[in-house]
């Protein structure tokens, strides 16, 4: 008995020792990790509309944290809809809806296009005469000068991502009232006089800063997704090069895994690299 008591033991500080060394391979707080893993449970559908979650016992216990942690994470959840505390009974799932995953990224021009016709940005910042973008390899050159559009999207008075926009001076120009009051780059694909080579979008996972944090409200070190969006006109002048960072928790990205592979004569649907759009824009085949 007492031996197999030490193997308990053995496993209790091998189990609790792994998940130090996972809290401190993160800069994010301890709560909103804890938070992470308690979404994902009912997004997942292990944790069932209308049932009753684990105590704050049994998460501490779990998690190997302090109760407040606990608490913390739960209220997020709590704040964000997903669960409900019933005086004297416990915590449940929340009855109503829980996907939060209301932005689906696109993985093509048109379906990207699509996506943002209905957005109207509340702009933050109009600057004129702003600092070059930093550009990549890939991001074709600079314009000569360009105009900075920062703005906050919004989902029923939700904000869901920060648009840090660089758009050439000169297409801006052409008309600066539509690109105030329209996603950019809707604006950019209607206009005949430019016409779009290339356009590309890189993702990456990052965390919220304090500013970032405050204007999405969420807490600060939060999962970020941040995107990279260029689109190069015909000259190869980056027109427009935007910053998108989104809630990750708004996300979901799906991806056609045989979208390079031509099926029944039909051409072969775009992914995140460049796409060609002269001819689109000129109405060949």
């Amino acid at each position: 008995m007492i031996e197999n008591h030490s193997n308990i033991d053995a496993g209790r500080s091998a189990r609790v020792s792994k998940l130090l060394k996972a809290y401190d391979r993160s800069r994010v707080p301890l709560y909103i990790q804890v938070a992470s893993v308690l979404r994902m449970r009912i997004q997942s559908g292990q944790w069932r509309i209308g049932e009753k979650i684990s105590t704050l016992e049994e998460l501490e216990r779990e998690f190997e944290v302090a109760r407040v942690t606990v608490r913390q994470a739960v209220d997020v959840l709590r704040e964000e809809g997903l669960l409900q505390a019933r005086q004297g009974l416990g915590t449940f799932v929340s009855k109503k809806s829980h996907d939060r995953h209301w932005v689906k990224l696109a993985t093509n021009w048109n379906s990207l296009i699509d996506s943002l016709k209905d957005n109207v940005p509340r702009r933050l910042i109009v600057e004129r005469d702003a600092p070059p973008p930093i550009l990549g390899e890939q991001d074709g050159e600079l314009a000569s000068s360009y105009v900075k559009l920062r703005s906050v999207q919004y989902r029923n008075e939700d904000p869901y991502s920060v648009v840090n926009l660089h758009l050439a001076r000169e297409v801006f120009d052409l008309d600066p009232e539509r690109f105030k009051g329209t996603a950019a780059l809707v604006a950019l694909n209607a206009m005949d006089e430019i016409t779009l080579m290339e356009a590309h979008q890189t993702l990456t996972i990052g965390s919220a800063e304090p500013e970032i944090a405050d204007l999405l409200k969420i807490s600060i070190g939060a999962p970020t997704v941040e995107a990279h969006c260029v689109a190069i006109d015909d000259g190869g002048i980056a027109v427009y090069v935007g910053d998108i960072i989104y809630r990750s928790e708004s996300i979901k990205l799906q991806m056609d895994l045989l979208a390079t592979e031509p099926r029944s004569g039909k051409r072969p649907r775009g992914a995140f690299r460049a796409i060609s759009l002269a001819q689109r824009k000129s109405g060949k085949a």
